[in-house]
């Protein structure tokens, strides 16, 4: 565990949520590890889907290349195996990030209370500019080219900066991390 936890725990606890756990929330939670550590924010992220259907695979390999492409460090892309997101990983976390409508609604669905509920928001509602157009879903790119890749990439990193402030925010002051 980082010098930033309290109690055993991370400052802040994050999981990025999507179908398969192998595109999307893949994704999310590399480029906001990367967002936070340069930041100098203590905050733990992970990432799981709404499905088993992908349980135990690896990271698509479209995501591999879209965070390649962009001049991403691998801290371990490889080692990822999707997971499923259960109810119970909602008392481990503060923040639950949905890829589209779809996945917002299983999240709420799984959350037995009404704190559980508050922790769940869309990832496009911190980019102000998909606010302002009301298009907070993030399309599945599996079903696409590299194009389909490249689209995702681009509203995760316009997300970053209004996740990092909300987290900033919450957390109050911080020590650095050593």
């Amino acid at each position: 565990m980082s010098e930033g936890t309290q109690g055993g725990r991370t400052a802040y606890r994050i999981s990025v949520v999507c179908t398969g756990n192998i595109c999307r929330s893949r994704m999310g939670e590399w480029l906001l590890r990367e967002a936070f550590e340069d930041a100098g924010l203590d905050v733990d992220v992970t990432s799981a889907g709404t499905s088993a259907e992908e349980s135990g695979n690896p990271m698509d390999a479209r995501t591999l290349a879209v965070l390649r492409r962009n001049e991403h460090v691998d801290r371990g892309w490889g080692e990822h195996r999707s997971q499923r997101f259960a109810a119970e990983d909602f008392a481990e976390l503060d923040l639950v990030l949905a890829a589209d409508r779809g996945h917002e609604r299983a999240l709420l669905r799984l959350a037995g209370t009404e704190k559980d509920r508050s922790k769940v928001r869309l990832m496009r509602a911190f980019d102000p500019e998909s606010v302002a157009a009301d298009d907070l879903d993030m399309d599945d790119p599996w079903w696409g080219d590299d194009a389909s890749f490249d689209q995702t990439y681009a509203e995760v990193q316009a997300a970053l900066p209004g996740i990092v402030d909300h987290v900033r925010a919450n957390l109050g002051p911080q020590t650095g991390r050593g």
